[in-house]
């Protein structure tokens, strides 16, 4: 009897705080109805903890102690790419953006029904019209998406990769703190919306531009389009394009986020020259080579990385040109290939002394160059080394770069995201 009572009262008392507007009693508990979140490993990369870590020089080489002088830094969790971005990978967002240029084209017929029998549905809106590539080269609708007569070779008709046209819109946060300040927070947010317009088709021919006098034709001709490539590193892309690749990402994910009714995630993007280091170190301090030691072979005499030993000995580390992903052990964070294959863009500008006067919690040096400024401030930093090196471009801390404009055989990237929460992915 006396537990009926309690419940009773119970149920009385709670139907109370429930008409009381809320069931708060007037406490300040926050706002209510969200759930807990954690933020999900994107498909195919690792997880990189937060630390600390000394970047730079990890021996006594005078030329590179004028750009890459020692310093101790930190940077935060990130998740990033297991591997390179692969030729397979880069073609699924060519052929995603050939079929939004489609379906502009398509208008409102983009549209269609999820319910087979006609009938209206309040999710049509998601729903793709399936478009085949036959249909496509078939229809006078898209005729303007090909090479005319005159640049058709072999009777093949084929999309004019110059029409293939990635756009996005880019916010500049760092203008936006700064001049937003010196106005007084009077400025309209516009003012930090832009609009990018990429032609993000590969650079096939690099192959032949990168080196004179040599046969390199057949790579030009299979190296992206081949299946026997899929898993190779994407190359022949420029630092705007590899920008592109990630705000195309970015959406790609965030839209199926949306879609189901999740909250979105951090964007995809380049990694900063120091998150670069920090991963290919694998959590070690001051380690010459991502692997470790201080040598480019194992005890078995097999080489560690996809580079150029010795004088012009391409072949003697298991490699003439790139070769597929994950093909030499992973660092200790799992990383694949942070030495050698092929070399990456980060997002940072280069400078020699960026060591000295960046932050050392999370540095970093951007600069957008405009086409009006000088080649030097066009120069974005490249690391890891490549295929076509020598062993003191695959160490962890030299740094090098190529102009942002330019695109080359020898030079992909990786994706990286900014963890969402504290380091330890345990805890909340």
């Amino acid at each position: 009897m006396k537990n009926i009572r309690w419940f009773l009262s119970a149920l009385f008392l709670s139907s109370l705080i429930g008409c009381g507007g809320g069931g708060d009693r007037g406490e300040l508990t926050g706002a209510q109805g969200r759930r807990p979140w954690f933020h999900p490993q994107p498909y195919g990369t690792i997880y990189v903890p937060s630390g600390s870590i000394h970047i730079g020089d990890n021996e006594q080489d005078v030329p590179m102690s004028q750009i890459g002088p020692n310093k101790q830094v930190t940077v935060v969790s990130f998740y990033m790419d297991e591997t390179e971005i692969t030729n397979n990978e880069y073609r699924q967002f060519v052929e995603d953006v050939i079929d939004s240029i489609v379906r502009e084209k398509l208008g409102e017929k983009y549209w269609t029904p999820l319910d087979p029998e006609g009938g209206s549905d309040e999710h049509a809106i998601n729903r793709r019209v399936k478009i085949s590539p036959e249909d496509i080269k078939n229809s006078d609708e898209y005729k303007d998406l090909f090479y005319n007569q005159a640049e058709t070779y072999y009777r093949v008709k084929q999309i004019d990769v110059r029409k293939i046209i990635y756009k996005y819109e880019k916010i500049d946060q760092q203008a936006a703190a700064k001049l937003s300040r010196e106005a007084g927070y009077k400025t309209t947010r516009d003012k930090y919306k832009k609009m990018e317009s990429v032609k993000i088709y590969p650079d096939t021919l690099v192959f032949i531009r990168d080196f004179t006098y040599s046969y390199n034709e057949p790579m030009t001709q299979v190296y992206f389009w081949h299946p026997k490539y899929d898993d190779y590193p994407v190359v022949g892309v420029n630092w705007h394009q590899a920008k592109a690749f990630c705000a195309w990402r970015t959406n790609y994910l965030n839209s199926f986020y949306a879609d189901v009714e999740e909250n979105t995630v951090t964007d995809f993007r380049l990694p900063t020259e120091y998150e670069w280091e920090f991963a290919a170190r694998g959590g070690r301090d001051q380690n010459k080579y991502p692997w470790g030691g201080p040598y480019i072979k194992n005890t078995k005499g097999c080489s560690l990385a996809n580079f150029k030993p010795g004088r012009g000995e391409y072949s003697s580390d298991g490699g003439v040109f790139p070769v597929r992903v994950s093909s030499y052990f992973p660092n200790d964070f799992g990383l694949y290939d942070m030495s050698g294959n092929v070399a990456e863009w980060t997002i940072s500008a280069y400078s020699e002394s960026a060591n000295l006067f960046t932050h050392d919690l999370n540095p970093d040096y951007q600069y957008n160059a405009k086409d009006e400024d000088s080649e030097t401030l066009k120069r974005k930093t490249i690391r890891g080394g490549s295929w076509k090196d020598i062993g003191h471009f695959i160490q962890c801390a030299t740094r090098t770069y190529e102009y942002q404009d330019t695109a080359n055989s020898y030079t992909g990237f990786r994706c990286v995201m900014t963890y969402i929460g504290r380091s330890n992915r345990d805890k909340n």
